[in-house]
Parts: C-alpha cells; sequence; structure tokens
C-alpha cells in the first residue's frame, strides 16, 4: 500500500537517485585513483550523504566495488553487442578497433577498469574477482562469435588471439594517437582472422 502513495514512490525515486549518485562518484574515483586507494568515507563525502545512507546503499565497500564493475559490464556489452554485425565480422573488428583507439587515446583514460580491479584483487574467490572473470569470459565469448562467424578453423583459439590484441591495444593507448592504435589493431584482428580461416 505504501509502495503506491506519493511518499513511497518518492522515496523510491529519491533512493535510486542515491545510489546512482553513489555509484556515478565511485566510477569516477575509482577508475582515477584505484579502487584500494579510494576509501568509503572520500566517496561519502564527495557524494554529500551520511555514513548511514551510504551503508543502508551499499553494505560493504566490496559491495559498492562489485557494482560498479557489474554497471562498467553492462555498458561495455551494450556496446560491444552494438558494433557486431554477423555478416560482417571483419566490419565488426574494425568498429571495436576505432572505438578501442578513440577510448584508449582519449584525456583520462588509465585502462581497462577490469584489468585494474584484477591488479588489485588477486584471489580468484574475491567477489570483485569473481565479476572481472565474468565479464572477460563474456568478451572472450564475444570474440569467439567473431570468429566463428568469419568461418575460422579453431575458434577458442582465434577468440583468445583477439582478445590479447584488445587488451594490448588498451595499454598501447598510452603511447600512441587513436587512429595509430585503432588502425594498428585493426589490421591485427583481420590478419588473426585471416590467418585461422578454414
Amino acid at each position: 500500500m505504501s509502495g503506491d502513495s506519493p511518499g513511497g514512490t518518492v522515496g523510491t525515486r529519491s533512493g535510486s537517485a542515491t545510489r546512482d549518485r553513489i555509484l556515478g562518484v565511485a566510477n569516477e574515483l575509482f577508475y582515477a585513483d584505484g579502487i584500494r586507494a579510494t576509501s568509503a568515507d572520500r566517496i561519502i563525502e564527495r557524494v554529500g550523504i551520511t555514513k548511514v545512507t551510504f551503508y543502508r546503499h551499499f553494505r560493504t565497500k566490496s559491495d559498492l566495488v562489485v557494482a560498479y564493475l557489474e554497471q562498467q559490464a553492462a555498458g561495455e556489452r551494450r556496446w560491444m553487442e552494438g558494433l557486431r554485425d554477423s555478416g560482417d565480422p571483419p566490419g565488426s573488428l574494425r568498429a571495436l578497433a576505432t572505438d578501442l583507439g578513440a577510448a584508449s587515446c582519449g584525456p583520462g583514460f588509465r585502462g581497462c577498469a577490469f584489468i585494474n580491479a584484477a591488479a588489485e584483487f588477486a584471489d580468484g574467490d574475491d567477489p570483485v574477482r569473481v565479476v572481472v572473470d565474468e565479464h572477460r569470459r563474456w568478451t572472450l565469448g564475444w570474440f569467439a562469435g567473431i570468429a566463428a562467424d568469419a568461418g575460422v578453423r579453431d575458434i577458442d583459439s582465434t577468440a583468445r588471439q583477439l582478445m590479447l590484441l584488445r587488451d594490448g591495444a588498451m595499454v598501447n593507448g598510452y603511447l600512441g594517437t587513436p587512429s595509430t592504435v585503432a588502425d594498428s589493431v585493426a589490421a591485427a584482428f583481420v590478419s588473426v582472422i585471416a590467418a585461422n580461416r578454414r
């Protein structure tokens, strides 16, 4: 009954907005400064809420980190799925390369959020690593789908090679320009596909 009342609806919206604000600040600080270097107190202060409010939304900092990575994963999945054209695997890879070049050479770029998180959380059983590993498996599966669309001989091996190139592009972006990174990784992606065709 209270959920149907104006007060219940506003409270829910307000709670959702507060949670979104916490996640927005966490996203910015975790990515820019590192997860372990960013305290819950710093996030609380930046959002302008009380500790009680923070812990009402996230029981622990680990819960917040997991939510941050899940949000990152959802965004990355939407982006990558939007690039995929099953009728044009090389075109899909070229589109990915262009976007990787633009992102990795952009201001504020600090590498892959998932690789960064894995570097900070070595325990494979940690909930943070579980989310990282799940997203990495999804990404590898996306590359496997591209490899299957391209009709390669060994889908798993090709997907792993494409994943390595993606990871390398994320690191190389610090050192190059968007066009050179995009052109280089696109050529490498297409070469892997061509070398592994049936």
